[in-house]
């Protein structure tokens, strides 16, 4: 097991800031005293709090990208609608980490419709080759591109998410996790043709 680098304890402790203050309770002054740094010495590893922002955003994208490759299914129709079933576990689970990695405001998020295009989203491109198998099957709808797929089903789970957090559903987790689950298996399948 490698060694915890300096780097590494104060991303720990500003995720433990963040997950227990929220972005106003973060400053580079509490991490350095949580992992014992001057206050000047974090300077070196983060120039400034928006640094260290950027940084917990880009570590919550890799936790999102470890749970989507954790989803072990073949037929591409089954993944995605598990994939959509993972986005709200991540939210349920780990809310902190999933509000750094889609609701914090960053600028190096990865950006519609060029960085999924291109590949430079680790997620982004498990979703794309999915899309992509069934574009190639002919099983998306002739007018439908997969990052267009992908993206309106990113943008249904994010909402429901989001109307969630902010209390817009009556009943409990249980009758939202249904809710939920049955628009995502729904807008799947207004991407695809029937089968022959």
């Amino acid at each position: 097991m490698p060694a915890t680098t300096t780097r590494d304890r104060i991303l720990t402790s500003a995720r433990t800031l963040f997950e227990s203050g929220g972005i106003d309770d973060l400053s580079l002054r509490k991490v350095a005293a949580e992992v014992e740094l001057t206050p000047m010495a974090i300077y070196r590893h983060f120039a400034d709090k928006e640094a260290l922002v950027e940084a917990l955003v880009l570590d919550a994208l890799d936790r999102w990208a470890e749970r989507v490759a954790a989803v072990d299914i073949a037929e591409p129709v089954e993944w995605l609608v598990a994939v959509g079933d993972e986005f709200l576990h991540f939210a349920l689970e780990e809310p902190r980490r999933f509000e750094l990695a889609f609701l914090v405001r960053s600028k190096r998020a990865r950006r519609y419709p060029d960085d999924f295009d291109s590949g430079r989203s680790p997620a982004g491109r498990l979703w794309m080759a999915r899309l992509g198998e069934l574009r190639a099957r002919g099983r998306l709808v002739p007018d439908m591109e997969p990052v267009e797929a992908g993206f309106t089903l990113w943008a249904l789970a994010q909402g429901l998410v989001t109307l969630h957090r902010a209390g817009r559903f009556v009943g409990g987790v249980t009758e939202f996790r249904h809710f939920y689950g049955r628009s995502i298996r729904r807008c799947v399948a207004s991407f695809l043709t029937p089968e022959s």
